[in-house]
């Protein structure tokens, strides 16, 4: 899951990291290049002085009386071995001075960690070694919006701050970890409570055709199933004969009651029928499936606001691919502008090797993801989770 992009984060962070490292290393070069040469002005400077200096104390003490001479010649003596003293200097080896100046190889914040006190990087300088990695993110299919914030935050971090040495790696990925775990609305619903405290508990699917809304529906109902609770199902995908067998198989695998009609009936009817069969029977849920609807669609969505106001749904779930990136997104919005959906599960997102809908879903529709769709059996369905998402992308 969601492999393509973690590759793509990685090889990203790798090229901004080494523009970074090399600008500093640059700096660190020039200062010690400085230092040396101030350290060589000294040590050619001093022992000048120091000659000249003897040489004086030696002439006056030819001129003074053997008495005079001796005790001088005992103090320059002194004065001597003091100065050696002074001059002896540690001259390291040429060839260690070369290996010192030779890094080997390493990773783009080790580096960093090991040539600077502490590093601040300039908007200019972040900008250009952004590039990289927002280039990855539109390859994976991650929405504009997402990827402002992503730079926006990593800007701040990194230009606004002094990042102290040894915890530049911690920095910079901590802080992409934390933009990225902002993404998701962390709004939780308790389905099995809710349909224990509301009965019937109804929820409608919704989205396009082909999105896995039906086989998504089928796996809510065998989560109610096994949690006890009694599901009727609706077959309010009237504008597809299709459907209506396909939702039928379903409910005989799982043993639930299908209310539907024939092929072209009233939708938002077959949707007040399933709620008073769930009524009289004393049922805990009732799945409503809907037309695949095309979000450019005027005329489907009217007729999808319709069975809402009449079927009045607990709660109203979009299913989008999630291997289909940005056009999930931009469904997303369209269907939550027409009817406020309250949460959405991403189907396929088990061969979703890029992941953009997945960042990118919530935040832009500003509603929780509750399920991930992970395969074709009734069990494949995984309650979301922040946490696997980031682990999934090597944070």
């Amino acid at each position: 899951m969601f492999k393509f992009l973690k590759e793509k984060i990685k090889g990203a962070l790798s090229i901004f990291s080494e523009k970074v490292e090399d600008a500093e290393v640059k700096k660190e070069e020039i200062k010690e290049e400085i230092l040396e040469e101030k350290q060589i002005e000294k040590q050619v400077t001093e022992p000048v002085q120091i000659k000249k200096h003897e040489e004086k104390i030696v002439l006056e003490v030819r001129e003074e009386t053997p008495k005079v001479k001796e005790i001088k010649q005992e103090k320059v003596e002194i004065i001597e071995k003091k100065e050696k003293k002074e001059e002896v200097k540690v001259i390291p080896n040429k060839e260690e001075t070369v290996e010192q100046k030779s890094p080997e190889k390493k990773g783009f914040f080790a580096k960093i960690a090991e040539k600077i006190t502490t590093t601040k990087i300039s908007e200019e300088k972040f900008d250009e070694y952004f590039w990289s990695l927002e280039l990855a993110l539109l390859e994976s299919n991650v929405a504009v919006e997402v990827i402002e914030k992503i730079k926006n935050d990593l800007k701040k971090e990194l230009t606004e701050t002094q990042i102290s040495r040894g915890k530049v790696e911690e920095t910079v990925l901590n802080c992409l970890k934390k933009s990225l775990s902002e993404l998701f609305i962390e709004e939780k619903f308790d389905l099995i409570s809710m349909a224990k405290k509301k009965k019937p508990f109804v929820i409608c699917f919704v989205g396009i055709n082909g999105s896995g809304k039906t086989t998504t529906l089928a796996k809510m109902a065998k989560y109610f199933q096994d949690r006890k609770l009694g599901v009727v199902m609706a077959a309010a995908d009237t504008f597809r004969a299709a459907a209506i067998d396909q939702l039928q198989i379903h409910a005989d695998k799982l043993g639930v009651k299908l209310i539907k009609h024939d092929y072209g009936a009233d939708a938002a009817a077959v949707a007040f029928d399933a709620i008073k069969h769930a009524e009289a029977k004393q049922k805990d849920v009732v799945l409503i499936d809907t037309a695949g609807r095309l979000h450019s669609n005027s005329n489907l969505i009217e007729e999808m606001k319709k069975i809402t106001r009449i079927a009045k749904p607990d709660l109203k779930i979009f299913v989008g691919e999630s291997i289909t990136g940005n056009d999930c997104i931009e469904q997303a919005q369209k269907f939550n502008e027409a009817i406020n959906i309250d949460g959405i599960i991403l189907s396929k997102a088990d061969i979703d090797e890029k992941g953009g809908a997945a960042l990118s879903v919530s935040f832009v529709t500003k509603k929780p993801i509750l399920f991930l769709g992970t395969g074709q059996e009734y069990s494949d369905l995984e309650e979301f989770s922040k946490e696997k998402i980031l682990k999934n992308l090597g944070l």
